[in-house]
């Protein structure tokens, strides 16, 4: 295990921090943590990344930081039901993170709308009778 990453900063814990506040207008714990992840797949070896933990509505997400300004980052409910962005890594933390609010919104939103039963016809109805497709999931 090679551990060469530089730990989460103060001006990137504000800028996590900052955007949580944003997103759900209010103070967001965080908390530090360290990872190992498989950063090359020629070796598979482990490498400990960095790494800031947070949990909203009932979401865990999670935000690796795998070098200088290279982050990857993920949400999950349970071991069973994790999802990414659908990028690999990203070279700007402010991206990675609104990328990962946005597209765990986006999948909240779709959770709310199977509970409610209504189904491709149902959205297809409402929509003009144009065909529906529902969002991505990654």
């Amino acid at each position: 295990m090679s551990t060469n990453i530089p730990d989460f900063n103060e001006q990137e814990k504000r800028l996590i921090s900052q955007t949580l506040r944003e997103r759900y207008g209010m103070d967001v714990p965080i908390e530090v943590a360290d990872a190992e992840l498989m950063l090359d797949q020629l070796t598979e070896a482990l490498d400990t990344c960095p790494t800031v933990i947070w949990e909203q509505r009932g979401a865990h997400f999670v935000v690796f930081k795998t070098g200088d300004n290279r982050f990857r980052c993920q949400f999950y409910y349970t071991e069973t039901q994790q999802f990414g962005t659908g990028k690999d890594e990203y070279d700007s933390l402010g991206d990675c993170i609104i990328t990962l609010l946005q597209v765990q919104s986006d999948h909240e939103r779709e959770k709310a709308g199977m509970r409610s039963g209504m189904n491709a016809v149902d959205f297809s109805k409402a929509n003009d009778g144009e065909e529906y497709y529902g969002p991505l999931i990654v």
